[in-house]
């Protein structure tokens, strides 16, 4: 599938802005990056074989027990690994929504079970 760059990251915004309130409320200090392909921000990513799609770095909100961090966690999404594994954009779309849901349930403290139980794994 192709898409450009500009038309991934409108898509990656809207996914963003379609996020239930209380989700949306619960967001603090978070940058959402789209990159072209995971970089050295994913060393060490535990990749399951099926190609990294997106990628939490941070401390997720269950673990803090200080004070905010000083630096946003990030939340990347990959665009050319997303395009590879989609045939339309009806799939790119859905791609992009349970990327983002999914790394988001990380930054709340999800574990990969419960991404999985509630549809997002």
């Amino acid at each position: 599938m192709r898409m450009s760059r500009q038309q991934f990251e409108e898509l990656a915004l809207q996914a963003y802005a379609e996020l239930p309130a209380p989700v949306l409320a619960r967001l603090d200090n978070l940058d959402i990056i789209v990159e072209d392909a995971p970089g050295p921000e994913a060393e060490g990513a535990d990749d399951d074989g099926g190609g990294l799609l997106g990628l939490y770095v941070g401390v997720p909100l269950v673990e803090r027990y200080a004070a905010d961090p000083l630096l946003p966690d990030c939340i990347y999404i990959y665009r050319r690994p997303i395009l590879s594994v989609c045939d339309s954009y009806d799939a790119v779309v859905h791609e992009i929504r349970t990327t983002l849901r999914h790394e988001i349930g990380h930054y709340l403290g999800l574990s990969e079970q419960d991404l999985d139980r509630l549809g997002y794994g």
